[in-house]
């Protein structure tokens, strides 16, 4: 309660924040991904981009992946405030105001889009802005708190970067772009669940509706055994496609088998387990998956334009 009421006498004044605290409000690790993953599909995508203008893309990508994530913190000051791995973050903590934080995330909201879309192209401006909306008002405002499905649907705003890079390349959507928007929306579910899982009195003090919270342990386990198995046949995809080589149609073969083992260790631990120690390998290792797959494909696309010239 006490935190709560921080966070209302601090929406009064103006904050004494340090840079690190609005660097806090960006979500650098998830900015980090953002990032990544942008840059593999621009590295992907056929045809070629100016270096400098590439740079300045990502850059406005992560700067646009960063403003979700200010808004995203500012309309959940709330729920961060009563839970544990989320109460330090800088508005519950009382280091930045409330308003603050909305100002700092609508002005580089509509920098990073203005930027992307003059320097590159509107269709990766375009997607660029519908992703910032999705995840600010869609999953953060409507789905997050309404329904034990949020992850799935919200999942998507964190599957557009790739395709973003793609557009800024080439000016258009493809299947190999949505190829790769898939691996990660179907990774969001198994990834988002099992920490829900180990983090389930977090989500119902906020009253957070996750769905080990509404549908209970054994539904969500299904549920991620079920997505990991999509998840495992897709990720191979890139390679039939032509979009990736046989080092990746290898490599993913075998870190989808091992996301499945996981997935099903999860799925037999017993309910109320109170260590959740599948859960959280599962969780652990469902962040180096989606990086070791990213990684290769970014490598065999590296060699391919070297051996090109």
């Amino acid at each position: 309660m006490a935190l709560v009421e921080n966070i209302q006498s601090n929406e009064a004044r103006i904050s004494e924040a340090m840079p690190g605290d609005y660097f806090a409000l960006l979500k650098p690790r998830v900015m980090s991904l953002v990032v990544f993953t942008a840059f593999v599909g621009m590295m992907l995508a056929p045809g070629s981009i100016n270096p400098l203008i590439a740079l300045i893309a990502i850059l406005a990508i992560a700067v646009g992946g960063g403003a979700s994530g200010a808004l995203n913190m500012w309309y959940d000051a709330d729920i961060d405030a009563v839970m544990t791995r989320t109460k330090k973050r800088p508005i519950p903590a009382g280091r930045i105001a409330g308003g603050e934080a909305l100002a700092f995330g609508l002005v580089l909201s509509v920098f990073s889009v203005l930027t992307l879309g003059t320097l590159t192209n509107w269709v990766a401006g375009g997607l660029l802005a519908f992703t910032i909306f999705f995840y600010a008002v869609i999953y953060t405002m409507w789905l997050k708190r309404s329904t034990p499905q949020n992850i799935v649907i919200g999942g998507a705003a964190g599957a557009f970067p790739p395709m973003i890079g793609w557009a800024a390349v080439t000016g258009g959507i493809s299947l190999e772009s949505v190829v790769l928007f898939l691996i990660i929306f179907l990774w969001t579910p198994p990834h988002f669940w099992a920490l829900a899982l180990f983090k389930l009195r977090d989500y119902d003090m906020a009253k957070v509706p996750m769905l080990p919270n509404v549908a209970g342990e054994r539904h969500t386990k299904l549920q991620i055994v079920a997505y990991s198995l999509v998840l495992a046949v897709v990720a191979v995809s890139p390679w039939p496609l032509g979009l990736a080589g046989p080092v990746y149609g290898a490599v993913s073969i075998l870190l989808g088998l091992n996301f499945l083992r996981h997935a099903i260790a999860v799925w037999r631990m017993p309910d109320g387990d109170a260590t959740m120690v599948p859960a959280k390998k599962l969780f652990g290792f469902s962040l180096v998956y989606l990086a070791s797959l990213f990684s290769v494909l970014l490598g065999e696309a590296l060699v391919m334009k070297v051996l090109a010239g």
